[in-house]
């Protein structure tokens, strides 16, 4: 199983590096296949005074240090086709937001790297219009064809992390999560599923309660993995605290997940 998790934004180096250590024992369990996440900037935040991250040149200095010290492979997303190449010096992964997931020149940036490229579905799209998104990595890498092995054997994984339900809200259709692997490796974003956009004026907003429960039930449906963000203390975190899990309840979800799992694989 792909676990991917972490904070949501670089706050500071000791932030990272206490969130980390809690997250060491997913990278030691041989069921698990962890990838630290935390974004160097964000920006796609609703306001213009909203803290965005230490920006790319500190950013790949302290993903580059969690790589070090724990052993990581490292997840962090990229706003700029510029970024792509700095970046994937660093991360295992290079992750597309879903409001750029259309976007051709980043996506063959971050192809033209040696990272896994993680698209994120957009949350205005259909599941089945990702696959489009899929093809422009693998024909940058010169792959031709479709499908979820071609797609998986290249580096290239799809999200999903909701989908618009009126204004700011979000709901999940778990069909999607069927749809798109018919193309690529399947991620839940089991946080950002909660994220209420602009609910809060000048931030996002969320109910991190039904984390749990969205999870489980992508669990039930069938992923290749899981993404959270999380925290210490989400309530003083500086970016989507609202929709952030403590490490505490991650703990949680995750057992929670093997167990369905388990129940599906002795029902088979």
């Amino acid at each position: 199983m792909i676990l991917i998790a972490g904070p949501c934004v670089i706050e500071s180096e000791k932030l990272v590096f206490d969130v980390a250590k809690r997250l060491v024992k997913f990278n030691e369990d041989a069921r698990i296949d962890f990838y630290f996440k935390s974004s160097f900037d964000k920006a796609n935040r609703t306001s213009i005074s909203s803290f965005r991250g230490p920006g790319l040149e500190k950013g790949c200095e302290i993903l580059a240090k969690v790589k070090k010290e724990f052993g990581f492979k490292i997840l962090t997303d990229i706003h700029e086709s510029y970024q792509a190449a700095p970046m994937g010096e660093v991360a295992d992964v290079l992750q597309i937001p879903a409001f750029l997931c259309r976007q051709t020149d980043l996506l063959v940036a971050a192809a033209r790297t040696k990272a896994v490229v993680n698209i994120k579905k957009g949350q205005f799209l259909a599941a089945s219009a990702m696959k489009h998104s899929v093809k422009k990595v693998l024909e940058t890498r010169g792959i031709s064809g479709d499908g979820y092995e071609l797609a998986r054997q290249n580096g290239v994984w799809l999200t999903e992390r909701g989908s618009t339900f009126g204004y700011g809200n979000l709901v999940v259709d778990m069909r999607n999560l069927v749809l798109m692997r018919e193309f690529a490796p399947v991620i839940f974003d089991a946080t950002h599923s909660v994220q209420m956009p602009s609910a809060l004026g000048e931030k996002s907003g969320g109910d991190a309660k039904f984390v749990p429960y969205l999870a489980r039930a992508a669990a039930a449906v069938g992923v290749d993995g899981f993404f959270y963000e999380t925290h210490i203390n989400p309530c003083e975190a500086l970016c989507d605290g609202p929709n952030m899990l403590n490490l505490d309840e991650l703990d949680a979800n995750i057992n929670e997940i093997f167990r369905i799992q388990e129940a599906l694989n002795f029902a088979k």
